[in-house]
């Protein structure tokens, strides 16, 4: 098959497309012809080594963790699966016309949904609601904040709170805040205005995709008993808050929940916009230009 092979850390010019060994359907696992990959941050942290101690790559690596496309086989004691079934999942290796994907993190399309754009969908749709539901653990009639609101994770986090019956006050940047008037939740609010942060009441949680000083300056927002969660790094002073839990969200794979966000897709209830589609083979153009930011998913077509 054809891969995008990284063989050392380094900027998006390491990424190679060439020749890989095919991958085998194990125990438990299905076969997938790759009809297109998506893009996230993990992916070109892995890339450059930024994330190495948690996240080593095994040269010569496969990098990826979103796909959609059609069974090819499916492996021993494999059931519900079938060959021509078209499935999406999170897992990894996935930048490659060939995955094999455990049945843990497999699902079917739901109807309605392209192929290719469900590719878009798995980490940062599973993220947010994580983020809310094992995260902040919101419920009906409290008041959570959402920052970095206008991503991926964001916006499935407001639909996530938005089902659990929380206010929710969506965080983004001033020049954002048009767009993020039209995602569903019940305020907005500029990050980067300091009057209007100061103007901000004490909340029962912040559900944070941004960390960095926007996470330390949310993290004095959060009232005594209150949850901040993150999906980056708890924010550098949190221990100054000792009556504020923190929790670290890592993404975890959930078939389930991930057909059930991918139906909001379906129903107009949830958007996860794609900025633009690539071949395979230019995995490097696509990290760098999704690494500055400011831009929705990019997928590479396998």
């Amino acid at each position: 098959m054809k891969a995008v092979v990284l063989h050392e850390y380094g900027g998006p010019d390491k990424l190679k497309y060439e020749d890989f060994d095919d991958p085998k359907a194990g125990e438990g696992e299905v076969l997938v012809r790759v009809a297109a990959a998506s893009i996230n941050p993990v992916d070109w942290k892995m890339r450059s080594g930024a994330v190495r101690e948690r996240f080593p790559v095994d040269f010569p690596g496969i990098l990826g963790h979103d796909l959609s496309g059609t069974v090819r086989s499916v492996g021993p004691g494999v059931t519900g699966f079938e060959p021509g079934d078209q499935v999406f999942a999170f897992t990894e290796k996935t930048y490659a016309e060939l995955c094999a994907v455990k049945t843990s993190s497999l699902a079917k399309i739901p109807e309605g949904l392209e192929i290719v754009a469900a590719a878009a969908l798995p980490l940062v749709t599973l993220t947010g609601e994580q983020l809310i539901r094992l995260g902040t653990g919101i419920g009906e009639g409290q008041t959570v904040l959402i920052a970095g609101a206008i991503g991926g994770v964001g916006r499935s986090a407001i639909r996530t709170a938005k089902d659990a019956g929380a206010h929710v006050i969506a965080g983004v940047r001033k020049k954002q805040l048009e767009e993020a008037s039209t995602l569903g939740a019940d305020s907005v609010l500029a990050l980067d205005d300091e009057k209007a942060v100061a103007s901000l009441g004490f909340m029962d949680a912040v559900a944070d995709a941004v960390g960095g000083e926007t996470a330390a300056m949310l993290m004095g927002k959060v009232k005594q008993g209150g949850v901040f969660a993150t999906v980056v790094e708890p924010p550098k002073n949190a221990g100054m808050h000792p009556t504020v839990k923190v929790a670290h969200i890592m993404c975890k794979p959930d078939p389930e929940r991930m057909v059930k966000l991918a139906k909001d897709v379906v129903a107009g209830r949830l958007d996860i916009p794609i900025d633009r589609m690539l071949p395979l083979a230019e995995a490097g153009a696509g990290q760098a230009a999704a690494e500055k930011g400011g831009i929705g998913k990019v997928v590479l077509i396998a």
